[in-house]
């Protein structure tokens, strides 16, 4: 068998999508929160039970966080979490673009905005 013989799917680039979750959107945002929440604990060395007294919840809760587990968190959850580690969440609002058959969510981390966010509290 050859490489030009193996069956494949390309990806949707929502793995959520690709498994035909009726939430998929959610699920991707979710996951991208948080993505960026395990990333902070990481960059600042943070233990489970750091993190847990950082965010108001338990060591077992960020335990279900780090490896994945997104059923017990709310959007609204997350992004408690996330301002508890000094982050601004934005969320914008935008029109679907015609070419696109249905409205999404996504969650992008904006290094760019940092700055201005910052001056602008200044």
């Amino acid at each position: 068998m050859t490489r030009h013989d193996i069956d494949h799917e390309v990806s949707s680039g929502n793995v959520f999508a690709d498994l035909e979750l009726t939430t998929s959107d959610e699920l991707l945002a979710k996951a991208e929160l948080v993505r960026q929440i395990t990333s902070i604990a990481t960059h600042r060395h943070l233990t489970q039970a750091e993190t847990a007294v950082i965010l108001g919840t338990t060591q077992p809760k960020v335990s279900d966080l780090f490896t994945g587990r997104l059923a017990g968190f709310s959007m609204e959850r997350l992004i408690r979490f996330l301002n508890a580690l000094d982050r601004d969440v934005r969320i914008v609002v935008l029109p679907k673009p015609r070419s696109r058959e249905r409205a999404t969510t996504c969650v992008t981390a904006s290094r760019s905005a940092l700055p201005r966010l910052r001056a602008s509290r200044g």
